[in-house]
């Protein structure tokens, strides 16, 4: 597996390429993506959002178009695929693949494993693909992902870090801002942020 990461967009939202078998896997493609994407692969076969939040889906609909490769995305979040508050001229798009809570696909023969961990937005999720995670806005180094922007749950996300902490295996964390990190060295903050949420 080959990893490329590139901060797109006023905010560094992380996007990345993951590379396997000759085949390309893109996840959040932000602001500003598609040039970077479009030299950077040459089989891509799905696009994924770790959530629906503008400077993580803004170029989705574009590479759409021009790569014709499907779209997953967290059903929660959805509806702010079309409608951003923040963001009122972000470029709609609409996911091929709505996908539902804890779901596991199969693309092009890579296996990979949405985990939903609602409270950042309804339908924040990390993506796992073989031994690394893309934690999208769940989870930061030594940060989590802020409650308080419409849509958000603090309760929700409380609950999301209490399924968080029952992960058992460690496996590199590679966050939607910021430098990567891991399950078990953020497994140790998590009753921190449940107090301080």
């Amino acid at each position: 597996m080959q990893i490329l990461k590139r901060p797109m967009g006023p905010y560094q939202t992380n996007c990345y390429i993951i590379r396997i078998d000759h085949k390309e896997i893109i996840i959040d493609p932000g602001v500003g993506a598609t040039e970077w994407v479009m030299a950077n692969v040459s089989h891509p076969v799905a696009i994924l959002n770790t959530h629906g939040h503008f400077d993580h889906v803004w170029s989705n609909h574009e590479l759409q178009t021009r790569l014709s490769i499907p779209l997953y995305t967290p059903k929660g979040d959805v509806m702010l695929l079309q409608n951003s508050h923040w963001m009122p001229d972000l470029p709609p798009s609409t996911p091929d693949i709505e996908v539902e809570g804890d779901q596991t696909f199969t693309i092009e023969g890579i296996e990979v494993k949405f985990h939903h961990f609602p409270g950042h937005c309804p339908g924040c999720s990390m993506i796992e693909i073989g031994n690394v995670i893309f934690s999208g806005d769940f989870l930061f180094q030594n940060s989590i992902g802020r409650v308080d922007f419409p849509y958000s749950d603090p309760e929700a996300m409380k609950e999301s870090l209490r399924k968080f902490a029952r992960m058992q295996e460690d496996k590199t964390l590679y966050p939607g801002h910021g430098g990567e990190t891991s399950v078990h060295a953020e497994q140790r903050h998590v009753d921190y942020w449940i107090r301080a949420i």
